[in-house]
């Protein structure tokens, strides 16, 4: 396996992990059953990648032709749900643990995208698709308003950001695997910024919700 190959294996493995992760947190705070649990991680960490195949036409989706990625789910959902019955996780773990997927799954979206030889503006969508889309499916699934339409929140604008800033890197020259790590690292940059500083988008409301409020 080529070098460039296998730093996105790797990546999308674990970005599956982390995934899978921040779904077994989100499922515990809502307090699901096993059952229920799996099933939040499992959407969390493949949901995304699902759509993004099903909207290239890519089929059947890559977790049906590779169970490589379901073993991953389970491996990460049980050492999750091991280590939070001895150790509360930290208040901001969720986020952390999503922002780092959302950075991973973004830029190994984008390159599958990129390999169909796509628009760059396809390529931008598929990579926040896949980012964005396995978070928003959990948090429904946990009666939760999803991040990507929180105020305050940069989540899908760090992974179109993120995605172009790859894109840009890699019409410039730069190689593979060092737009790769440029692209994830703004992902993460933009992410933590919200996270930890309240950075964001200004929240939209009109005249009339205004007077109500």
């Amino acid at each position: 396996m080529e070098p460039v190959q296998l730093l996105l294996r790797v990546s999308d493995l674990l970005g599956v992990a982390v995934f899978a992760a921040s779904g077994v947190l989100a499922a515990g705070r809502t307090r699901l059953d096993l059952l229920g649990v799996f099933v939040v991680a499992m959407v969390t960490a493949i949901g995304g990648g699902t759509l993004r195949d099903l909207l290239l036409g890519r089929t059947p989706v890559f977790w049906v032709t590779d169970a490589i990625y379901l073993l991953v789910i389970i491996f990460a959902t049980a050492v999750t749900v091991l280590y939070t019955r001895f150790s509360a996780p930290p208040l901001k773990a969720l986020l952390v643990a999503d922002a780092l997927g959302l950075a991973l799954f973004s830029i190994t979206g984008a390159q599958v995208a990129e390999e169909i030889q796509v628009s760059w503006v396809v390529i931008a969508i598929m990579g926040a698709t896949t980012g964005a889309a396995g978070g928003m499916m959990r948090d429904v699934l946990c009666n939760e308003i999803p991040l990507v339409l929180r105020g305050q929140q940069l989540y899908a604008t760090a992974s179109l950001v993120g995605v172009g800033v790859y894109c840009a890197s890699g019409f410039l020259g730069g190689s593979k695997p060092l737009s790769t790590v440029i692209g994830m690292l703004t992902v993460l940059a933009l992410r933590f910024a919200s996270i930890f500083f309240a950075v964001g988008l200004p929240v939209y409301g009109t005249e009339s919700e205004k007077k109500n409020f």
